[in-house]
């Protein structure tokens, strides 16, 4: 009965940790790598395991870091079942189908780049295809309930709890037994925290013998939320009043979803013009919101009761979806008075790029960061205060109001993060993953009396 680690080690993307116990094997999450070039070449190499000897792939949640590689793993020769629960399974759908696109766009960018410069054309090949994406979703079983136990494998069953963190995010309890051992291995994926709108709180979870937890912000608390809304809504109120336009990169799950839920909550509350133009530039996004709709399972009690009103808590007047290439170009024409949500939340890909370029030099216009930034991300380097960036060949100054609100991070904190691990009781053992290697040092002196690892990447332990 062993552990091993293969993504998401002294780092905050990549997820992928495998379990062997009773001849089985095990996969928790299979994620790709988000950052600068050096991270995003991790993903077309080695796993550091045979992806055809993997039995089961439980999956936490449908976020690109949790799921990216999932097409490429199948690719690669993995036969066996995926088991995540039904909100998460429509969400990695959309997820991974969206990336292959980009993948696929980015190879042909490259191909007719190499091509000018003489290079053969086709030597440049996606890291999966859309093709590759649709394949991977025949291994999708069984479909996992909050607190239903799953039994994998004589002597493995799995348990999933609300993780809290983005529609049908979860926590994995593993009960494992081999030749008389029994182990309670529990994966915190990632967390969300408690008092959020829109999502159930995260389960506390039970005492287990092992962690395995997420340490995003393990060295930092988060604002508290009513300020963060009121700095949000302030922040449009300034932009109005100069005349410019307000640019807020976001990720298509749940971000998305939470700003346009205070978006129109300003509106109802008076706090917001009624006039206001707000457009979610974000086909994944869109589709992303009506999911949402169909997993009420999900929901807390006040978003369930505006659906049992007749609202719709993701709906305001002024708001346009823009799905089309076409309308997405054309908001390069409206010049003031609107919000646009596009994504990618780090700005590493996707319309909000655009929309960065024609705003970013203007003094009466801002970019509202409401997420995690990874080093390396042009999101990161605009937050840390560059004086210009480059997007799409151009050096973009930077004149907009830059804004970053903390207060709506997905994550949990590092108070909220103690508070989960106290519920498991003293385990044996807790490693750390998911979170840069200074936070992680941070949380681990935090966890006093308490026997905590660091992986490397495709360390192993026993368990």
């Amino acid at each position: 009965m062993h552990i091993e680690f293969h993504g998401a080690d002294r780092g905050v993307t990549g997820s992928c940790h495998l379990i062997e116990c009773a001849g089985k094997r095990l996969l928790i999450d299979c994620g790709l790598y988000q950052g600068g070039r050096e991270l995003e070449e991790e993903n077309a190499t080695d796993f550091g395991f045979d992806p055809g000897s993997i039995d089961y792939l439980l999956l936490t949640h449908a976020h690109l870091d949790h799921c990216g590689r999932i097409p490429l793993l199948v690719k690669r020769g993995f036969k066996g079942e995926i088991i995540t629960t039904a909100a998460s399974r429509e969400l990695a759908r959309l997820v991974m189908l969206d990336a292959a696109y980009l993948n696929e766009e980015e190879a042909e960018y490259k191909s007719r780049k190499a091509a000018r410069h003489g290079r053969k054309r086709h030597a440049i090949e996606p890291l999966y295809t859309t093709l590759d994406a649709l394949n991977s979703l025949d291994f999708f079983g069984r479909s996992a309930d909050y607190g239903g136990m799953i039994e994998l494998a004589p002597g493995i069953r799995a348990t999933f709890l609300d993780a809290g963190h983005i529609l049908g995010s979860a926590s994995i309890l593993l009960e494992l037994n081999e030749t008389g051992h029994n182990r309670r291995v529990l994966f915190s994926g990632d967390l969300g925290y408690s008092g959020r709108p829109i999502l159930r709180d995260p389960t506390p979870p039970p005492p287990v013998d092992v962690v395995i937890m997420e340490t995003t912000y393990g060295d930092r608390c988060h604002k508290q939320l009513a300020p963060s809304v009121e700095e949000l809504y302030a922040a449009i109120e300034d932009t109005f009043r100069l005349g410019g336009n307000v640019i807020i990169p976001t990720f298509a799950l749940e971000r998305a979803q939470e700003i346009l839920y205070f978006l129109r909550e300003g509106v109802d509350d008076g706090r917001l013009p009624r006039g206001m133009q707000v457009f979610l530039d974000s086909p994944m996004a869109i589709s992303a919101t009506q999911i949402f709709k169909r997993h009420p399972e999900c929901y807390d009690t006040e978003t369930m009761t505006i659906f049992s009103e007749g609202r719709d808590p993701f709906d305001l007047p002024g708001l346009h979806f823009t799905r089309e290439t076409a309308q997405s170009i054309a908001l390069n024409q409206v010049v003031s008075g609107a919000v646009i949500l596009a994504g990618s939340g780090m700005c590493t890909g996707g319309r909000v790029r655009h929309h960065l370029k024609h705003n970013l030099w203007r003094h009466d216009s801002s970019v509202i960061f409401v997420g995690y930034a990874a080093h390396g991300t042009l999101a990161r380097h605009i937050i840390d205060g560059a004086e210009s960036v480059r997007i799409f060949g151009e050096e973009i100054p930077v004149h907009a109001s830059i804004y970053t609100i903390g207060g709506f991070s997905a994550h949990a904190d590092r108070d909220e993060l103690l508070a989960w691990h106290r519920h498991t009781d003293h385990p044996g053992i807790t490693y750390l993953v998911h979170g840069d290697e200074e936070a992680m040092q941070h949380f681990a002196r935090r966890l006093k009396g308490n026997t905590v690892e660091m992986p490397s990447l495709h360390q192993t332990f026993t368990l």
